[in-house]
């Protein structure tokens, strides 16, 4: 009987360990929404990032995301929900919890906060359910 070289055996396991998790309908079409919305700061030369974050936000509740900005950037972070009748708000918080001045965009199911870092390092991006039940939600980000 022939035997596996460790090499290939790593990387079974490594493939194993790895679950993909499929979007929802509801996350992409939060996804979707937030896109459109960041579409707009595309005028104004902002760069949407790959990545995404979605996620289900409960009333009167929150999500946090942990990025790490740079100062010097300018930065609009855009978030949609998949609930038409949803109102979300988006605000950043420094890495001590201190919310920071943003310039705003809030229209329903979408909402946006944009503003410079005057520092480099880790920031926190809220997502939060003003009104509406339960959803799916998803948050894009744009820099330049």
């Amino acid at each position: 009987m022939k035997r596996l070289p460790p090499i290939f055996l790593s990387i079974v396991v490594l493939v194993a360990g790895f679950s993909v998790r499929a979007e929802t309908d509801a996350e992409v079409e939060a996804r979707k929404t937030a896109l459109d919305l960041a579409g707009a700061f595309a005028n104004d030369g902002f760069k949407t990032r790959d990545g995404h974050w979605c996620g289900t936000v409960k009333p009167h509740d929150h999500a946090l995301v942990a990025v790490n900005l740079y100062a010097g950037n300018q930065y609009w972070f855009s978030a949609g929900a998949a609930e038409p009748s949803a109102k979300i708000a988006v605000s950043v918080y420094n890495e001590t919890g201190k919310q920071v001045s943003t310039d705003t965009h809030n229209a329903g199911e979408k909402a946006a906060a944009g503003f410079s870092p005057a520092n480099s390092g880790q920031y926190f991006v809220s997502v939060d359910l003003i009104e509406g039940r339960e959803g799916s939600f998803c948050l894009v980000y744009s820099y330049k």
